[in-house]
């Protein structure tokens, strides 16, 4: 019999495990050698999960004592709605893990959570080459039609 697929929230003693799935997210977006993220930027992400008064939170999957994704997300307000919106900014699975059902799980989980905060309203973005994932992503939401644009300053 298959071990249950276990989504709940990150708690201090999956550091080394979540470091590694954090490192492979990383890398899928071209963070790794030369353009990896700062030791410091790993460390404040990881402690915000835990204070309370970050609007930060982490979510992962679990199987047979083994994480196997991850979710981040976080709430935030907005000047069309008078209720806070709900974040997903990253989601990832291990590659052995891919097809299994993580990915759906995880956003299932942060939908769940953010109906309990009493939020109406869950957005993300990928690339637009992350075929594999918009896949999953057009299964359980809306395309928003709008396009991101970033500058770093």
């Amino acid at each position: 019999m298959p071990h249950t697929l276990l989504v709940r929230c990150a708690s201090p003693e999956d550091f080394t495990e979540w470091l590694e799935l954090w490192s492979g997210y990383n890398a899928f977006y071209g963070r790794y050698g030369e353009t990896s993220l700062s030791d410091d930027v790993t460390r404040m992400t990881w402690i915000r999960f835990f204070d309370s008064y970050e609007p930060v939170h982490a979510l992962v999957a679990e199987r047979a004592g083994k994480l196997l994704g991850l979710a981040h997300y976080l709430y935030h307000r907005s000047t069309t709605m008078l209720g806070p919106n709900c974040y997903l900014q990253d989601l990832f699975t291990a590659p052995e893990a891919r097809g299994q059902g993580v990915g759906r799980a995880l956003i299932e989980g942060v939908y769940a959570k953010a109906r309990e905060a009493g939020v109406s309203r869950v957005y993300w973005q990928t690339q637009e080459t992350n075929a594999t994932a918009m896949r999953l992503y057009d299964s359980v939401a809306s395309r928003s039609g709008f396009v991101v644009y970033a500058q770093r300053l």
